[in-house]
Formats: structure tokens, C-alpha cells, sequence
């Protein structure tokens, strides 16, 4: 039986990241997701919404049918 698994080249938050410090964060995606790690990519709040910033995704872990992804916002596009 396979495993399902989508390719992500953008994290989108939907408002559900966690500030763990600073410009570290946490976000529990629904899935097996799969995303490029230690290069920048987009931040965005919804997917067809405008970027936030960009980030570099520190650790990814997979459990319990869900991504986790640990990243570092290194650029934000505005202050709101």
C-alpha cells in the first residue's frame, strides 16, 4: 500500500504557525508533505494570497498522518 505525499514549494500558514522565539516557528501541517529544505521559500498566509516573507525550513518530522515543520523567518515583506 503506498503512502501519500505532496511536494510543497511554499509554506502556507493559515494563520496556525507558532512563535517558538524570535523568528522561529512551528507549524503542524495536515498530510506528508514534502518541502525543500536549508534554501529559502515564500511564506504565505493562504495560498493564492500575497507572501509574507521567506523563510528556511530548519527540521521537517512526520507522525500521526502530519507534517511538522520548524523554520526561520530570515525576511518579512511587511510589518502587519
Amino acid at each position: 500500500m503506498g503512502m501519500p505525499l505532496e511536494l510543497n514549494t511554499m509554506i502556507v500558514t493559515k494563520g496556525l504557525e507558532r512563535r517558538l522565539e524570535d523568528n522561529l516557528f512551528t507549524l503542524v501541517k495536515e498530510g506528508y508533505r514534502l518541502y525543500p529544505m536549508d534554501i529559502p521559500i515564500e511564506v504565505k498566509r493562504s495560498k493564492d494570497g500575497e507572501g509574507t516573507g521567506i523563510a528556511v525550513i530548519q527540521q521537517i518530522k512526520w507522525e500521526d498522518n502530519q507534517t511538522i515543520l520548524s523554520y526561520q523567518l530570515i525576511s518579512l515583506y511587511s510589518t502587519n
